[in-house]
């Protein structure tokens, strides 16, 4: 090993791999061997160090110093004596003048070696270290600084006590001295360092009293438990912390406010603070809450160095929030803690404005915005925020609108929205207060005596009722809509009275009531209707044409501001007014009437800027406190542009569109679209003091835009907070919500995190819109004019004057590099890619994009590579290959490493967006130029050709496969170049490297080499084991970044080769990641989890078992913000609840059974009593609460909705023995386990979970409860088995369902109770009605409610919104109806339905007629008795109750469908809109022959068409369940007392009759069944018109009759479901059960519509149907035997009234013919064998006999069939086989039947005799057998009972001559010397003994006549069987035994 590192001849030099692999070695070795040779060991590596002459090769002294590192790092204490030579060593390294890497390695070394062995350093040698590592801390080399900081630390240990307040300032000015120049990753050892020092100033120390300077520190991991290390032996002295938390943090604070503190500094210190706090940890900072944010308000927000220019409040404002919000908001304080911050930020901050009292100061608003903001997040984070945090904040708040500071108004706007949106009850109240607060305002306005800050005041309330009109469509159940209109008639009625006010009033009065109606736009189409004629106007007015008059001169500054201001506040209405309602109402006239007014609108902002150099310029400059003059004119253009990029361009003239090019180009790109102080631009060129356009502070950065190109800004993988304070470093532009109020009013899906929409500033919006309008248009031009606006823009950008003013000249080049990437983003149809890949548009921008690409601007070189590629991938082959050729040219001449990074992003840009088919020519070319670039030593250029590489290998996919293997050779080499190693290369490389880090694009090349690889990976070993060596190298490096790129190589390496992959190593090392701080490493490992779960997740649970999920979930409640955890818990459970769900219940119980802090909150504040008794019986008391552990809502949610996933898995699963107690003990399973042992754990938890205070908590109860009471209703109570398991548990769960009904209860939680309730009821658990208790009792309230028409009030909950009245009313009916269509099955319903039935009939039908009325948009129909809608349900109520209709009204159609079959006559008088009057119950019946239709019946009708319409084929059960239950309704609707004679109505009946047709073609049997019976009911219903209209029975006309079609739909269904789907038609999935049900109701629907022609037809028809059946018989193809189970249907169609006249005799040759198909069908068979065969056979006979016994006797049927068909059954009983049981059936029918005296059938009992004698005869012949086979067994017993039959049926005379026929066949069976008897001995015992009874003299008669042998055969054995009745009990049990074989 030794040799190895010192590398003599032979040995390779040791690079990075091998130092590692050999350190790794050794400590193995060490680890398992002794440990005598280590001393040896690191002398032989000291002594490589130390030789001089030669001194050793580069490599091997770094390796040698790694191997001491390593070897001291792990067994250090055991060579202690080493450790003084190892410190003088590094640290004489460390001054040598050796690379870099050395010296940081030997610093490195130094600090492993301190880990274990400090104790050996002498004080001297410690002195020295820390002296020279403090001089290190401002080396030129980053990684040597980074490397002094970890000795550092190591340095300045816990617990030492020599600590002074003097060290602490020392490090920490010399770390904020760094911070300036340093890169990402040695800012953060930086703030390591500096966080380590702070924190140990915190740890509180015993020391003696008067010492009180030297404080010690402890460990920094026990800072959880402060106080628990007090020393025990305390006498005087008192433990102090060295500085108190404030003077910690004001160390910081004092650094960040230093005026010459530089911008990356103060971004560093910010680093220093996410450090310091993460450390000190989360009990720190929520006890210590308060002080921090008292700190960063104090001294920060508030110190005058930070509000010195609008950047810099912003600045310090955005640092402060990445700490409030995302590290301490989101990472660190729990649910409790969240609620105390809101609570402590309200009263410090919120509550303090205005000061009331004398001798209070308000807080600066600065402070107040931050704290609003963080009110917001934080409300966005609790979810529903408990009383006491509602109580703190909403009066404050609205306060807080009337604030004179225009940044305090707006996020106090946003701050009460999202208050509202978070706890929705308190909407409407807060609503209704700040409209009439702004009424108020708006009066008082005009008058003389108002306050100065009165149209400030006004001003935010407009903004606040703004932003709260914005929350009504997302909880549209709580706001009553009439306050829409009234505050739309308020801000009209403000507009019109505007113009009578001086400018003052009329500016503020216009923007008022343009900001009012532009939030009122979110309400969306519905509303916005009925007003856009009168917008349309009042925007017309607002936006004039411009005239001369415009242009003149003479316009004062406040004039022109206030013509800005209107329009500004106009266009912004009708941009709300696009974005929220473009789908429906924005036709191609709106479009032009708009795209001219914003035309008009362009044109006056054109003439401003023209006008803009006459004005008074003093005046221009005084605005700038509020948004000045130029602001309103940016803010203007923005909107327009924003316009037109929404209304779209199809109504805008091209002249328009023109235009709107040239000034967005003027805008973004030209010289004169610079707003700024030219002075001071040219003074900043020529002085050369402009660096960079990206580090300009004035937040306006020379025009630049604020879109970014780059859409994937974290490709480092670092901590998402660590690269937003790395982003503020260079963010010239930052963005806030108070730079335009309008976002306050829009629909905007807030992030995740819970932000607010930050709009950039008003010149900079300007900017992005024209950008944005830019890319739009552009590709739909043609190419003459692209290619004029092309050259225009080029020619803008690289205008001469540009050179005066080189920032506007860097700000232009980014703006139109973006704009050209947008554009060509855009331009995927295929007329904007011919325009743009035309080579007069695509070789200009080539040349200009050539020069962009090599800029030094990280930003460029990413959007023009990406232009290159999107301009080839458009432009053509030929330009391709120019493109390329010119790329390889830069690369050769161009030395410089940005352009030559450049140049490689191009090539990967070009293969990703060309594809890898059309550039798979260009491949060798492309990978042997990134390949060189690879070798490149300058990190940029390595670091870029890298990511490239990997582009071009993801793009080529499979074309890439010849590379693979020089591409695994490069990166090899990669991998030991010492240039590539993080720490390694010249100094300047070596700076830029950790910005730029390779190994992790190595590690994304790696992943793309597995991908094209694919599942070949398992075939090659060598490829295999090269990938898994390079990633299991890099999966241990220490950087995160590498770790998690190596996890995603090895999660497709999963894919393709699981079996190569040590999984249990991989979780362990997963687990390990969940737990560490380090968190892009958590985020990868979950995700990486998530796959191998899918996977398997059983294996997992061996591998992880329990402890992992609990991990899991731990980590939900640790930090929320981490994603993905929840769908790796879910996919887990899915997998594997089957098998163990009480694990899973145990699980989610723990986590329910906590309290959650709002819970606490509220119960606190309510001292809850009111838990009922049965409330109290489930020990849910709160004496418990202080006590137990708290848990975040959203983790109880997740488990409650795991819970709800264990209930439908195992329900759907089909293993009974999770439902069956019983079932399971029978198996012999252990109970335990299973579901059904849980249901009281599972009640409680719902119980739990009903008492929460989170709604969303709340109702997943609930639905757990619903769960719970479906899936177990039918269980069996183990103990007691007639009683079922819910009887015992209706306590609880009635007390479950109870709180659903308190005060604070929402809607949802309402609508979803009353739907438990139902099912509860309805699931037969309990079936006295007496004994449903409470809970009928809730449900009949409700419905008690739902008869009146006004608001709603359920239990104790508050009035409702109209919206949540009708929603309610809609629960309460479907729940009802749910009962009613229970009843089917549950008879015990019908007595719960029963007493309301007259009430709820009624309301039914009205909620049906309401559903279709809001289906066609119609006002709604006539107001009639049954519960009108209410007049406040305007047509807004339409999209939000939608849903709730259409989940509902199946259901309800149903009930009333039953109702109707029922013939309950309220129903009747329902569709007719009466009330029943109770003496009315039978009345006449005369109305069944009505003419006219009900009143409602069209409703009904076309809700039912409507959905059979709109069904699809394919459709789920729940469709096809609904199309059923239309049909039930219809067959229903079709009678005549509903209908009356609308079907007589030609165009009706075919609409209907197309339906059935189109039906009888697509819907599956399931539905047709009920199709033909609605047939049946529609004929009937036609039928009495017909004959009564008098048609002849003309052949012509019959077939044409309404009554043929219904026939020929019959027809069609039963050809299709008999012969199976011709013509590759649809085939569905039905069941053969399903089949044979639809062929019996379609024959019977057949017969019945065929009943009402004449008799002629009837039996054409009856002919027809019979041909169809004869399909059937003639079968010989299908599996399926439909003929057995529907022989009844042939009996029905042969059924035929005996008196019909059939002159033609057409009947009875229709029975001919069919009884020959059926011998001739038999005949075909002969000869041939198998199931087919004796499948038709047996069917043919069974319908030949059935035709001959039901045949009435006057139907003459000839002789030949007859004696044919006779032959045929006695050939097949004589035959044997399978067939001789049926053929005995068939004669045993058949002779039966003849006893009837039909001559036909006693000519067949003649013909048959012989035959059943020879089957006996030939029975006998195996009688010996002990056990005769089951057929012939039964074949003889027919053949017995079919003997008995005619025995009967003959006359005594002739009976004695019958026996001498049957008796000696029956004697041939018999053989009593055989004990026990035989089966078929017995059998013809009983049988003659019964022949006996039946007849004493003819069986004495016929005995006489025997032979006597014969005789006595007869005798012994009936002696035998009646001798001893005790044993013939005996022979019968064999026989039994055999039967049930």
């Amino acid at each position: 090993m030794v040799k190895i590192v010192s590398a003599p001849e032979p040995f390779p030099l040791p690079g990075r791999p091998i130092r590692r692999l050999v350190a790794s070695c050794l400590h193995a070795l060490y680890l398992r061997g002794e440990t005598k040779s280590l001393f040896d060991t690191i002398q032989a590596f000291l002594k490589t160090l130390a030789e001089t002459k030669p001194q050793a090769k580069e490599a091997s002294r770094i390796a040698a110093i790694y191997c001491i590192g390593e070897l001291m790092g792990t067994y250090g204490s055991q060579v202690m004596s080493q450790m003084a030579e190892v410190a003088t060593v590094t640290i004489k390294l460390y001054r040598s003048s050796s690379p870099i890497i050395l010296r940081t390695y030997a610093l490195y070394a130094l600090s492993k070696a301190l880990g274990t062995a400090k104790r050996a350093v002498t004080d001297s040698v410690a002195r020295d270290i820390i002296k020279h590592c403090r001089n290190a801390l401002g080396d030129k080399a980053f990684p040597v600084q980074r490397a002094a900081c970890e000795v550092l630390i190591l340095m300045y240990p816990t617990g030492d006590g020599t600590r002074s307040v003097a060290d602490v300032e020392n490090i920490l000015n010399l770390c904020i001295r760094s911070l300036d120049g340093a890169d990402q990753l040695t800012r953060k050892s930086l703030a390591k360092l500096a966080a380590h020092m702070l924190a140990s100033t915190q740890i509180e120390r015993v020391v003696p009293v008067p010492d009180a300077a030297k404080k010690g520190k402890k460990p920094q991991n026990q800072d959880e438990d402060e106080d628990a290390t007090v020393a025990a032996h305390v006498t005087t002295e008192e433990p102090k912390p060295i500085m108190t938390p404030a003077e910690m943090l004001l160390q910081l604070s004092t650094h960040f406010n230093k005026l010459q503190t530089s911008r990356r500094t103060r971004v560093g210190i910010f680093d220093v603070y996410s450090a310091l706090l993460w450390q000190l940890g989360t009990t720190f900072v929520e006890s210590n809450y308060a002080l921090i944010v008292n700190h960063l308000m104090t001294e920060i927000v508030a110190n005058p160095r930070n509000s010195g220019s609008r950047y810099e409040v912003l600045f310090a404002r955005s640092l402060i929030e990445l700490i409030l919000r995302d590290l301490v908001g989101v990472r660190m304080l729990g649910e409790q803690a969240q609620i105390t911050a809101i609570q402590e930020l309200s009263s410090t901050y919120l509550k303090r404005w205005p000061a009331l009292m004398p001798g209070q100061s308000a807080p600066s608003p600065l402070c107040l915005v931050i704290a609003l903001r963080e009110v917001s997040g934080l409300l966005q984070q609790l979810g529903n925020a408990p009383g006491p945090v509602q109580d703190a904040l909403s009066d404050p708040l609205l306060n807080l609108l009337s604030h004179p500071n225009h940044s305090v108004r707006i996020n106090a706007a946003w701050t009460l929205r999202s208050f509202c949106y978070s706890t929705p009850l308190r909407l409407p109240k807060v609503l209704l207060s700040v409209v009439e607060k702004l009424q108020r305002d708006v009066s008082s306005l005009t008058t003389p005596a108002a306050p100065s800050d009165i149209h400030l005041r006004a001003l935010g309330h407009a903004y606040g009722l703004a932003a709260l009109l914005a929350v009504i469509p997302d909880r549209p159940l709580y706001v009553s809509y009439d306050i829409s209109a009234k505050v739309f008639d308020m801000a009209v009625q403000i507009l019109k009275r505007a113009g009578e006010h001086d400018v003052k009033v009329a500016r503020v009065e216009i923007e008022i009531a343009w900001t009012c109606i532009a939030s009122l736009m979110t309400l969306g189409p519905n509303f916005v209707r009925p007003h856009l004629p009168q917008l349309l106007v009042l925007w017309r007015n607002a936006l004039p044409k411009p005239t001369t008059k415009d242009g003149a001169a003479g316009r004062s500054v406040a004039e022109w501001e206030f013509l800005l201001h209107v329009r500004e506040s106009t266009v912004g209405a009708i941009h709300c007014f696009l974005k929220h309602n473009s789908s429906s109402l924005v036709t191609a006239d709106v479009t032009r009437r708009i795209s001219s007014m914003l035309s008009n609108g362009l044109a006056f902002a054109n003439t401003y800027i023209t006008n803009r150099p006459t004005l008074n310029q003093e005046e221009l400059q005084v605005e700038s406190k509020s948004l000045g003059i130029d602001g309103r004119e940016a803010l203007l253009r923005s909107r327009i542009f924003q316009c037109f990029s929404l209304v779209g361009f199809s109504g805008v003239t091209e002249s328009v569109q023109s235009s709107l090019l040239q000034s967005v180009i003027t805008l973004f790109a030209s010289p004169d679209g610079y707003t700024g102080s030219s002075m001071q631009a040219a003074i900043a060129t020529s002085s050369g003091t402009f660096t960079s356009i990206w580090q300009s502070i004035d937040g306006y950065a020379y025009g630049l835009t604020n879109l970014e190109v780059d859409d994937n800004p974290d490709w480092m993988n670092r901590d998402s907070i660590e690269s937003s304070i790395d982003q503020l470093c260079q963010k010239p532009i930052i963005t806030a919500l108070e730079h335009d109020a309008l976002y306050l009013c829009q629909k905007i899906v807030s992030d995740a995190r819970g932000r607010a929409p930050e709009p950039p500033p008003a010149a900079t919006a300007a900017v992005d819109a024209s950008i944005q309008l830019f890319a739009q248009l552009l590709p739909l031009q043609d190419v003459a004019q692209t290619t004029r606006i092309v050259t225009q823009l080029l020619s803008s950008v690289g205008s001469a004057k540009l050179d005066k003013n080189t920032g506007r000249k860097a700000a232009a080049l980014v703006n139109t590099t973006f704009a050209v990437v947008f554009a060509l983003r855009q331009g995927t149809s295929a007329s904007a890619r011919q325009v743009l890949g035309n080579s007069q548009v695509a070789t200009p921008l080539a040349t200009f994009l050539k020069d962009v690409v090599v800029d030094g601007d990280p930003a460029l070189r990413k959007a023009s590579s990406e232009a290159i590629g999107r301009l080839a991938s458009v432009a053509g082959t030929n330009f391709l290959t120019s493109q390329v050729k010119t790329l390889v040219d830069q690369v050769v001449n161009n030395r410089d490493p940005h352009g030559r990074a450049g140049c490689a992003l191009a090539f990967g840009a070009i293969h990703a967006h060309v594809g890898g088919l059309a550039a798979g020519p260009l491949l060798k070319t492309t990978v042997h130029v990134l390949m060189s670039l690879v070798n490149d030593p300058h990190p940029v250029v390595h670091f870029w050709a890298l990511s490239a590489l990997a582009r071009v290998i993801d793009a080529a996919s499979l074309a890439y496969a010849p590379f693979v293997s020089s591409t695994l050779g490069l990166l090899f080499k990669v991998y030991m170049m010492e240039s590539h190693e993080p720490d390694g290369g010249s100094l300047n490389h070596v700076n830029i490297s950790g910005d730029l880090p390779a190994y992790q694009v190595v590690c994304q090349n790696i992943d793309a080499v597995i991908t094209v690889l694919g599942p070949d990976i398992q075939e090659s070993t060598r490829t295999r084991t090269l990938v898994l060596d390079l990633v299991h190298q890099f999966i241990d490096e220490e950087d995160d970044g590498i770790c998690v790129e190596a996890i995603k190589c090895i999660q497709h390496f999963l894919m393709f080769a699981p079996d190569h992959v040590n999984i249990p190593e991989l979780v362990t090392r997963f687990r390990g990641y969940l737990a560490s701080p380090r968190r892009p490493l958590k985020l990868a490992s979950i995700n990486a989890l998530y796959q191998l779960v899918q996977r398997d997740a059983l294996s997992m649970s061996k591998l992880g078992g329990d402890r992992l999920v609990e991990e899991l979930f731990a980590m939900l409640d640790d930090d929320s913000s981490v994603d993905g955890v929840r769908n790796v818990i879910a996919s887990w459970l899915q997998q594997t609840v089957i098998y163990n769900p009480s694990a899973w219940i145990d699980l989610c119980q723990r986590i329910m059974s906590r309290t959650t802090a709002s819970q606490q909150a509220a119960d606190a504040a309510t001292k809850r009593g009111d838990v009922d008794d049965e409330g109290q019986s489930l020990s849910v008391g709160t004496n418990t609460a202080s006590s137990r552990q708290t848990s975040r809502w959203r983790t109880q949610l997740f488990a409650l909705q795991c819970l709800h996933n264990i209930c439908t898995v195992v329900g759907r699963s089909g293993r009974r023995e999770h439902l069956d107690i019983a079932f399971a003990r029978s198996q012999g399973l252990p109970v335990s386990g299973l579901l059904v042992s849980r249901v009281p754990d599972l009640i409680k938890i719902a119980f739990t979970a009903s008492a929460a205070h989170v709604t969303e908590i709340r109702l997943e109860g609930l639905t757990v409860l619903t769960d719970v009471i479906e899936i177990f209703a039918k269980v069996p109570d183990p103990d007691y088995e007639e009683n079922l398991l819910l009887e015992q548990h209706q306590a609880p769960i009635t007390a479950a369902l109870t709180p659903a009904f308190s005060s604070d209860s929402s809607p949802e939680i309402l609508a979803s109770a009353i739907g438990t309730c139902a099912i509860f009821v309805g699931c037969g658990v309990v079936k006295d009605v007496g004994r449903m208790g409470r809970i009928l009792k809730l449900l009949t309230s409700a419905l008690e409610q739902s008869k009146g028409s006004g608001m709603l009030a359920l239990g104790d909950a508050a009035e409702l919104s109209p919206n949540a009245s009708v929603m309610l009313r809609i629960a309460t009916l479907s729940a009802w109806a749910e009962l009613e269509v229970a009843s089917a099955q549950q008879t015990y319903l019908v007595e719960v339905v029963k007493p309301y039935r007259a009430t709820l009939t009624p309301l039914w039908v009205s909620c049906l007629r309401d559903y279709a009325s809001i289906r066609v948009d119609a006002e709604s129909l006539d107001e009639t008795a049954a519960g009108a809608l209410d007049s406040s349900y305007s047509s807004l109520g339409r999209e939000v109750l939608l849903p709730y209709y259409a989940k509902a009204w199946s259901i309800i159609l149903h009930a009333v469908a039953i109702a109707m079959q029922k013939d309950d006559p309220n129903v009747l008088a329902a569709m007719d809109g009466q009330e029943l009057a109770s003496d009315q119950s039978t009345t006449k019946s005369a109305s069944t022959k009505r003419d006219e239709p009900t009143v409602f019946f069209f409703v009904i009708f076309g809700l039912v068409y409507e959905a059979l319409a709109s069904s699809t084929p394919d459709a789920d059960a729940d469709a096809q369940r609904t199309s059923i239950i239309s049909l039930q309704a219809l067959k229903f609707l079709m009678r005549r007392k509903y209908c009356g004679k609308v079907f007589s109505d030609p165009p009706l009946f075919e609409e209907l009759l197309n339906l059935f047709y189109r039906m009888a073609l697509t819907e599956p049997s399931g539905v047709q069944i009920h199709l033909v019976e609605a047939i049946a009911s529609l004929a009937e219903s036609i039928k009495a018109d017909n004959l009564t209209n008098g048609h002849s029975p003309g052949t012509a006309d019959v077939l044409s009759s309404p009554l043929a079609h219904c026939l020929r739909i019959c027809a069609y269904i039963l050809r299709r479901v008999i012969s199976g789907p011709q013509n590759g038609a649809i085939h569905d999935g039905a069941s053969p059960a399903e089949k044979v049900r639809l062929i019996i109701a379609a024959f019977e629907s057949f017969s019945a519509v065929a009943a009402s022609f004449g008799a002629v037809q009837r039996e054409d028809f009856r002919a027809i149907a019979i041909t169809l059946y004869c399909e059937m018989l003639r079968d010989e193809v299908s599996e399926l035997d439909l003929v057995g189970p529907t022989l009844q249907a042939l009996k029905g169609l042969l059924d035929r009234p005996a008196n019909l006249p059939d002159p033609d005799n057409k009947f009875g040759r229709i029975v001919h013919g069919l009884l020959s198909a059926c011998l001739l069908n038999v005949d075909a068979m002969s000869g041939r064998e198998g199931p087919m065969c004796n499948k038709k056979i047996k069917n043919n006979l069974l319908a030949a006999v059935l035709i001959l016994t039901v045949l009435p006797a006057t139907v003459p049927v000839g002789q030949p069939i007859i004696e044919h068909c006779c032959f045929i059954i006695s050939q097949k009983l004589v035959e044997g086989g399978e067939l001789s049981l049926t053929a005995a059936h068939c004669a045993k029918t058949l002779i039966t039947a003849s006893a009837s005296g039909n001559p036909v059938l006693k000519q067949c009992t003649r013909l048959l005799l012989p035959g059943l004698v020879e089957c006996l005869a030939k029975g006998a012949a195996s009688s010996d057998d002990a056990s005769p086979s089951e057929q012939v067994l039964a074949t003889v017993s027919e053949i017995h009972k079919a003997l008995s039959a005619l025995f009967q049926s003959l006359s005594e005379d002739i009976r004695p001559r019958a026996l001498g026929v049957i008796m000696p066949v029956l004697i041939l069976f018999l053989n009593p010397s055989r004990q026990p008897p035989t089966s078929l001995h017995t059998q013809s015992v009983n049988q003659l003994l019964s022949l006996a009874a039946a007849s004493p003299a003819a069986f004495k008669d016929a005995t006489a006549r025997l032979e006597p042998p014969v005789r006595e055969t007869l005798e012994t054995s009936v002696r035998q069987a009646l001798g001893g009745k005790a044993t013939s009990a005996e022979p019968a049990r064999p026989q039994i035994s055999l039967r049930s074989f």
